[in-house]
């Protein structure tokens, strides 16, 4: 599988003497699904921001397809990999929703036609494409993530970053924001997810990695993560409900990491 992102030996300060990346090797695929986990403050958000070049390692290089971040904008960067922020209000500023999506395609210097294809389908795929008109600063917070998203898709990115894209949305909205996530890891873009939700983790993720003051310090599937508890606990993160009480019983490997899992692995042991 191609190699998207590479870090080599990363290391990131924002002050003198003050690490928050401390030696990130690291191989990101295309198609990949991966969740950064850890505490607060263990670097989550910092590495992220080095997949995009939002930020440049202090030493060490971080490669996008190939090239290495320290010599390109993150404009120049954005049809190959798309940072979506926390708050999707920190990303919109423009009147319409469809003038939002459409600045990045603008930006890039593509043909009119272009441009509206691209924001034809990126609306479509949000499932906002009868909401082009209106403005998006009305919208609720599920659909000015949407938005966010849309004006993302819109740059065709490879690689989509997501700074806990499901923050302060109900349970219609995580359902609805993560279903579109999926669809688009099914359709071949890579995924960053940054998420304190671990019952997100282990429905979505295809590899997590675990952080803590900056180093990782486990990277595996949702299945292997959460069967480590012990580092889990060094990084102040609780696997989900489900696998805990798994882990207390005699349950076999591997371990669940749904409720439907759970109930299936019941029936088969006959717990």
């Amino acid at each position: 599988m191609k190699t998207i992102i590479r870090f080599e030996h990363v290391h990131y300060h924002y002050t003198a003497g003050q690490p928050v990346l401390r030696d990130i090797h690291l191989s990101i695929s295309q198609g990949e699904s991966i969740a950064l986990i850890g505490g607060n403050g263990s670097g989550k958000t910092t590495l992220a921001k080095h997949c995009n070049g939002l930020y440049k390692p202090t030493s060490g290089r971080v490669y996008v397809d190939g090239q290495d971040t320290r010599s390109l904008s993150v404009s120049a960067l954005s049809s190959t990999v798309s940072y979506c922020y926390q708050n999707p209000d920190h990303q919109i500023f423009q009147s319409t929703i469809r003038d939002e999506v459409a600045f990045g395609p603008i930006n890039l210097g593509l043909p009119q036609e272009e441009v509206e294809s691209r924001v034809a389908e990126a609306l479509t795929a949000v499932g906002l494409y009868e909401m082009r008109a209106e403005e998006p600063y009305f919208a609720g917070k599920g659909e000015r993530q949407k938005i966010a998203v849309a004006s993302v898709l819109a740059m065709k990115p490879q690689v989509i970053v997501l700074d806990e894209p499901t923050t302060g949305l109900d349970h219609r909205g995580v359902e609805e924001m993560m279903s579109l996530i999926e669809r688009l890891n099914r359709k071949g873009h890579t995924i960053v997810m940054v998420t304190h939700d671990m019952r997100l983790v282990a429905r979505y993720a295809h590899r997590v990695l675990v952080l803590k003051q900056g180093r990782i310090i486990e990277d595996g599937s949702p299945e292997e993560v959460f069967a480590k508890p012990e580092v889990l606990a060094v990084a102040q993160v609780e696997p989900p409900a489900v696998t805990r009480l798994a882990l207390g019983s005699v349950m076999s490997r591997p371990l669940p990491l749904t409720l439907n899992q759970l109930q299936l692995r019941v029936q088969k042991d006959k717990i």
